[in-house]
């Protein structure tokens, strides 16, 4: 394969993508297991299976929006709707990737295979009836999530707290939102065939309401939630200066952290309308970065250090 057939296959994998498969992680770096071998191994398991997955629903999605891509201004460019992969030469990807994901799922465990299934057979639905269907497209989305996160839970065996759970769950609703919001601005009813049924306040209302329950439910994760902590010479020390500071609910400290996130992230959509590609936003603003890894070093911080 030439390097640039394979620099088109990676694109049609959408591999730059792969960042939303990291919920698989959840459950073992709020269980204190993160730096556990036997548990990170599994979870990364995990993450393979689910980006194998999830190029196979990216790639069965451009088969079905052929029609749609070719007259979009943006996803013509995609290699299936540019030409540069053909649809048979697609629908073979899909078939192979298919396969060999639940194979591989299978070999790991029953309940983590049954999980794989039904994530790729949710997302074969979505392409071809649910994506269709106004905000049962964007709950369709949040299951997905949902079933990743899970999936790193049956993977490892380490729980993940319900609030916590539901924070994903609100938090991909949101983005999803944001996303049809930022489509129906930018291209209007053409782009996607659900946005014909939306409207501009409908998507507003909806944006308000799942932002307002992420921040809610994380609120409730940290008042709620006792995180584990790694005793260490640090969490010793720490103790020693701060009597009982263990039993402290400092992880809510890490509140204002969400809420400028979410803020700064509809900021972004309103002022430049890149809410329509969520992974281009995570990786590329620098606030949002900025904010992210303050928040990732604060929790790991918390909970593997002090």
């Amino acid at each position: 394969m030439s390097k640039e057939k394979l620099v088109v296959l990676l694109r049609a994998l959408r591999v730059n993508q792969w960042i939303k498969n990291l919920v698989v992680f959840t459950a073992i770096v709020f269980s204190g297991a993160l730096f556990v071998p036997d548990a990170f191994a599994k979870a990364l398991f995990a993450f393979f299976v689910f980006c194998l997955l999830s190029s196979t629903s990216y790639v069965l999605n451009d088969i079905i929006d052929y029609p749609y891509d070719k007259k979009h201004p943006i996803k013509k460019f995609r290699p299936i709707a540019s030409g540069k992969i053909s649809i048979p030469e697609a629908t073979f990807i899909v078939f192979i990737l298919t396969l060999a994901s639940l194979i591989i799922a299978l070999f790991f465990s029953i309940p983590f295979f049954l999980l794989s299934l039904v994530f790729i057979l949710l997302h074969f639905f979505y392409s071809l009836y649910l994506k269709k269907q106004p905000v049962i497209d964007i709950f369709t989305i949040s299951i997905s999530f949902m079933i990743r996160t899970i999936a790193g839970e049956v993977a490892t065996g380490y729980h993940i707290p319900i609030w916590l759970l539901y924070t994903i769950f609100f938090g991909s609703l949101f983005m999803a939102t944001v996303k049809r919001d930022a489509e129906l601005a930018s291209h209007g009813a053409e782009a996607r065939i659900s946005l014909d049924r939306y409207k501009a306040h409908l998507l507003d209302f909806l944006t308000n309401a799942f932002a307002t329950g992420t921040i809610l439910a994380y609120a409730f994760y940290t008042y709620v939630e006792k995180p584990p902590r790694i005793p260490t010479i640090f969490s010793d020390l720490m103790n020693s200066w701060l009597p009982n500071f263990e039993a402290r609910r400092w992880m809510m400290v890490s509140i204002p952290l969400v809420v400028y996130g979410i803020a700064r992230y509809a900021q972004l959509l309103y002022e430049k309308a890149e809410g329509e590609r969520p992974e281009r936003i995570v990786t590329t603003d620098r606030p949002l970065i900025i904010t992210m890894v303050l928040w990732g070093i604060f929790v790991i911080g918390l909970i593997y250090v002090f």
